[in-house]
């Protein structure tokens, strides 16, 4: 683990109908969001929701009229969460933007892979001792 450092998390509500051009909203602000080299963008989608206009959004019989709530966040420093707000603004026409600070702990140790760890794990590993 590194140790904890500052960071923002943007989090962007919009549905699963909004459109960028032709494109989804929420996959055009992950493609931006990796073109300019944020961190990480997770989206995720919701069963249930409303907003601003008090309309229910929520699944139905029909995949195509799908209206469902949409969660984008995405974590990164200040400055770049900053630089990414204007870009956002170009795309949205409606939704809910939140910015957070956040404390990340990041974790990205090297393990090896799985048929290594399957064998240290059968014949005991090599730096632990074996019980007897």
């Amino acid at each position: 683990m590194d140790l904890p450092h500052d960071a923002v998390l943007l989090r962007i509500f919009t549905s699963a109908s909004d459109r960028y051009d032709i494109e989804p909203l929420y996959g055009a602000i992950v493609a931006k969001a990796r073109a300019m080299d944020l961190a990480g963008a997770t989206v995720l989608r919701g069963k249930l929701g409303f907003g601003h206009s008090a309309r229910l959004h929520q699944a139905h019989l029909l995949p195509l009229a799908q209206d469902l709530p949409i969660v984008v966040e995405i974590v990164d420093a200040e400055d770049k969460i900053n630089a990414f707000l204007p870009v956002l603004d170009e795309m949205m026409e409606s939704g809910l933007v939140t910015l957070e600070k956040a404390k990340v702990l990041q974790y990205g140790r090297h393990r090896a892979g799985l048929t290594q760890r399957i064998k240290e794990h059968i014949l005991g590993h090599p730096h632990r001792p074996t019980h007897a």
